[in-house]
C-alpha cells in the first residue's frame, strides 16, 4: 500500500499548495480526496495481513480484531459477481454466523489461486 501512502502525500502537497495560493475550492477538493485517500491507506496498512492459513486454521484481521478460525468450523468458497461489465471474484469464508470477504486488494494475489492453497492446506 506504498502506492496509496505516496498519492496521500501527493493529494497533500495539492492542499498546501491551493492553501497558500488561497483557491478555496481546490483547497475543498484536495483536502476532501487527501482524507479519503488517507482512510484507504490506514486501513490497508492496518489491516495486514488480511488472511493467513495454517494447519489448525485461518486467521482474519479486521479493524475489530484478530479472528482465529478452525478449519473444522469454517468454509470456504468463490463467489464471482458482474459489475459495470466486468466480473469480479471474491473469496468468501464462512464461520459460524460471521462471513468474511476477501477480493484481490485484500489477499495481494487472485483469489481462486488462493483458494487453491487453502484447500490444499486443509487437507
Amino acid at each position: 500500500m506504498v502506492s496509496a501512502w505516496a498519492v496521500t502525500a501527493l493529494l497533500l502537497a495539492g492542499v498546501v499548495t491551493d492553501a497558500a495560493t488561497g483557491d478555496r475550492g481546490g483547497l475543498v477538493l484536495f483536502a476532501l480526496a487527501t482524507l479519503a485517500v488517507g482512510a484507504f491507506a490506514a486501513h490497508s496498512t492496518l489491516v495486514r495481513p488480511r488472511l493467513a492459513a495454517g494447519t489448525e486454521g485461518l486467521v482474519a484481521r479486521t479493524l475489530s480484531g484478530t479472528h482465529r478460525l478452525p478449519w473444522a468450523q469454517t468454509r470456504t468458497r468463490l463467489r464471482t459477481t458482474r459489475r459495470l461489465g466486468r466480473d469480479g471474484v471474491t473469496l468468501e469464508v464462512e464461520h459460524e454466523e460471521q462471513l468474511y470477504v476477501f477480493g484481490w486488494l485484500d489477499l495481494g494475489e487472485d483469489p481462486r489461486d488462493v483458494l487453491d492453497v487453502l484447500s490444499t492446506l486443509r487437507s
